[in-house]
């Protein structure tokens, strides 16, 4: 893959703590256009600080306005257009819940679950890998 990057984007690793003793759980999201479950994230628009964009993105596709925490290892890869993609992540922790998530046709459901639900339930290697790095740190154990 080249150095250049064709596409920017972010998102978050959101966490809280769990309702049942089971230390933390993350938000998945499920987009139905690909049948698969990732972490919240998105391409920036132009002119968009990765940082706002992660901020944006997740509220977008949770509805939960988010803080960011320390950024985790970024990840690279071609996407579904052969582009190269880069996209950052920030640990984020939520600062308002305006209600209810409202299913769209870009996210058409979340869950909230403990470290190794969300793990085994996402789709793919390089969301997987954000997730480890998260709780290597011990923020989300």
């Amino acid at each position: 893959m080249s150095d250049v990057i064709d596409v920017r984007a972010a998102g978050g690793v959101v966490r809280r703590p769990s309702s049942t003793d089971r230390g933390v759980e993350v938000i998945v999201v499920h987009r139905p256009r690909y049948d698969d479950w990732s972490l919240p994230k998105g391409k920036a628009d132009s002119g968009e600080s990765d940082e706002d964009c992660a901020r944006r993105e997740v509220e977008e596709e949770t509805g939960l306005r988010c803080r960011l925490g320390r950024e985790l290892p970024s990840t690279r890869y071609a996407d579904r257009k052969g582009r190269s993609k880069l996209v950052r992540y920030w640990e984020m922790t939520v600062e308002a819940d305006p209600g209810a998530f409202v299913p769209n046709a870009e996210v058409d459901e979340v869950r909230w679950l403990p470290l190794e639900d969300a793990r085994a339930l996402l789709s793919y290697p390089h969301d997987r890998a954000i997730l480890d790095a998260a709780a290597d740190e011990g923020e989300l154990r």
